[in-house]
């Protein structure tokens, strides 16, 4: 079977009976996603691009070592360790931003499908909101803006999002809840418009 058509626990499995490819594809494969999660929290390339690097070469260690367990999704795995290491930066430069934490069901601003296939000036306009949407979280309470950081950019369960936080699911979905209800209300206050077309 072609390493790219395999299931993430197999490439897992193939990497610690000694295939290095294999860790190659799965780094390949979630890299967008984890980058994406990470550039979003710090805001800054050159440092998400630092992080990521520590976050894949962490992934390769424990790996080595055995301390993946397999019965999580991998990618959620992944953002978990990527999580820890953007904490453990604004720790260092005693900086922790406020993160918060609700996102549900009924509009999700994160997940448009009129972001497939655009043109450059919809790439212009779909930049312009992300750059909102982040102005947006940045005023949440910390709480809530973690919750919806993990949700929707790191793609974590709500449980697994309770684990990582050290709460109950019910007080992560509330945060998630109140991040809604406060995202939506900027939203009004500052009449915007967070569509493609």
């Amino acid at each position: 079977m072609i390493l790219k058509e395999m299931h993430d626990r197999e490439l897992v499995s193939l990497f610690r009976a000694g295939n290095s490819q294999a860790v190659e594809v799965l780094i390949n494969r979630h890299k967008s996603k984890v980058y994406t999660y990470i550039l979003f929290v710090v805001k800054n390339e050159c440092l998400a691009e630092d992080i990521f690097q520590d976050t894949f070469i962490k992934v390769i260690n424990s790996l080595k070592q055995g301390k993946y367990n397999e019965q999580g999704v991998f990618v959620s795995w992944v953002v978990r360790i990527a999580h820890n290491l953007v904490i453990d930066h604004f720790r260092k430069i005693k900086k922790l931003p406020t993160i918060s934490n609700d996102v549900n069901d009924e509009i999700d601003m994160f997940n448009s499908q009129k972001f497939a296939d655009i043109t450059i000036e919809d790439q212009i306009i779909q930049e312009s909101i992300s750059d909102k949407i982040r102005q947006l979280i940045d005023q949440l309470p910390e709480e809530q803006r973690e919750v919806v950081l993990l949700r929707h950019f790191g793609d974590l369960s709500f449980k697994e999002i309770a684990d990582l936080t050290g709460v109950s699911i019910n007080t992560a979905l509330g945060r998630m809840r109140y991040a809604l209800i406060n995202l939506r209300r900027l939203i009004e206050e500052k009449n915007l418009s967070l569509t493609v077309r």
